[in-house]
């Protein structure tokens, strides 16, 4: 008989970070953080540790898991794992019941597109890593309740572990200060090639990013902590295991999926916040009136609509919001909203695989786009671009797009800033755009 799942009420917090911190040592512990109450639209917290299985995906596309029999094809091996969690018969409005939770890196994109393999792979975390939970906490910051979804043999375990004294945290140090791989000339150099492909008919728009790195000592946690305070998202992310790690702050939600419903929320046009209220109007005002990002947002909005028709009901594809302003602890951003209905035959994973990754951070044609940054950029993007997030045994999903999200590995972090080039793009104000999106998190890195 499969154990019955449960919903057991918690004491509410406003803060997750709370509770995580007495988890955070399980194994593959993850938080999934909305970022309330300082992020715009963050509602739902979800926490959980101790899979009862977990998958990588290899840079060969290769799935190694504790889990024989799996299918070959990434994608199949995931949907594969997630099938060996079953339905619950419990009836909740909640987000997660259970499911995988993980990243798809940007890389994961080399497994469903054919790409050339030029740029170095500077950063060795595997191209996904997702685990199969069977209980999760779960805070709804909205209805201002916290719930433990969990059989009863879970239930009394996770409660167990609550009790637990956390664990003191070392401090996070920056052994070094963040360093390009790219000088100002170098920026310049590939932004006149991206010029060229366009004008050239090669595509319509390439994003371009480029990678910071420094070296540290210490906590990840409390590196977590520190870009948490400095720039709340409402799709936060935090996980760690070994000498590797994501810490992710990103306001652009990939993909949702609630019952057969699709929402994607692709961001295009960027202004920094001013240092006052009358600067920070006027940047926002010129970013909502910018023709050019107007233009530059409609393009991946019309990229999403076409990949959202793969698997989504012919006629359902809609754009409720188009370029509506946005604004964060360090940028204003123009944020479309595209919506659908899934196919009875499709899955979550299909519409993942569908749209992978997200055209916001490729350009225009995707593919195209796709191997030209890999033309341009020297390092692999590993997890930034990539997507962060769940997908539900019911088939409900949500994920971001892994922006503003330093990555750990080896003892060095990691940070990239981008943006999309287009025709008319400046290169100066593109150039300092890309400081513009990360300076925040660097300097809250740094302690400054």
């Amino acid at each position: 008989m499969t154990p019955t799942l449960e919903q057991t009420p918690l004491p509410y917090h406003a803060d997750p970070l709370t509770r995580f911190e007495r988890l955070r040592q399980r194994p593959h512990a993850v938080l999934l953080d909305s970022g309330f109450p300082a992020a715009p639209g963050g509602r739902y917290d979800i926490i959980s540790s101790d899979p009862v299985a977990w998958l990588e995906i290899d840079r060969h596309g290769r799935a190694i898991s504790n889990v024989k029999d799996l299918p070959d094809a990434p994608l199949d091996a995931q949907r594969a794992l997630l099938e060996r969690l079953p339905e619950p018969a419990l009836a909740s409005e909640l987000p997660f019941l259970g499911g995988l939770i993980g990243y798809w890196s940007y890389d994961f994109g080399r497994h469903l597109e054919s790409l050339p393999d030029t740029a170095r792979e500077a950063v060795t975390l595997p191209h996904s890593r997702v685990g199969l939970y069977d209980w999760a906490i779960v805070h709804d910051h909205q209805a201002r309740h916290a719930w433990l979804v969990a059989t009863p043999e879970r239930r009394a375990q996770v409660l167990a572990w609550l009790q637990d004294t956390p664990p003191p945290a070392a401090p996070f140090t920056l052994l070094s200060a963040f360093r390009s791989e790219w000088n100002r000339q170098a920026y310049g150099e590939r932004f006149r090639a991206v010029q060229h492909y366009i004008r050239s008919g090669d595509c319509y728009q390439i994003n371009l990013a480029q990678r910071f790195s420094a070296a540290y000592r210490g906590d990840l946690w409390q590196a977590y902590r520190r870009l948490r305070a400095a720039t709340p998202t409402p799709y936060g992310a935090y996980l760690a295991w070994g000498d590797q790690g994501i810490l992710s702050l990103s306001p652009e939600r990939f993909l949702r999926v609630e019952g057969t419903q699709v929402e994607a929320r692709p961001i295009k046009g960027t202004r920094p916040r001013g240092q006052t209220p009358w600067q920070d109007r006027q940047y926002a005002h010129e970013l909502r009136h910018s023709l050019k990002d107007t233009a530059e947002n409609v393009m991946i909005v019309d990229l999403l609509r076409n990949d959202l028709g793969r698997v989504c009901r012919p006629g359902s594809v809609r754009v409720p919001q188009l370029c509506g302003l946005e604004s964060y602890a360090n940028v204003h951003h123009l944020v479309s909203v595209i919506t659908g209905e899934l196919t009875a035959d499709q899955h979550a994973l299909d519409l993942l695989g569908a749209a992978f990754p997200g055209g916001s951070i490729t350009g225009a044609p995707k593919v195209r786009a796709m191997q030209l940054i890999d033309a341009l950029e020297p390092s692999r993007r590993s997890v930034y671009c990539g997507s962060i997030g769940y997908v539900d045994v019911r088939g409900h999903m949500d994920t971001s797009i892994a922006i503003r999200t330093a990555v750990a590995d080896a003892g060095h972090l990691h940070l990239w800033g981008g943006g999309g080039l287009v025709a008319d793009s400046d290169e100066e104000a593109e150039y300092q755009e890309t400081l513009a999106k990360i300076t925040r998190l660097m300097d809250a890195l740094t302690g400054d």
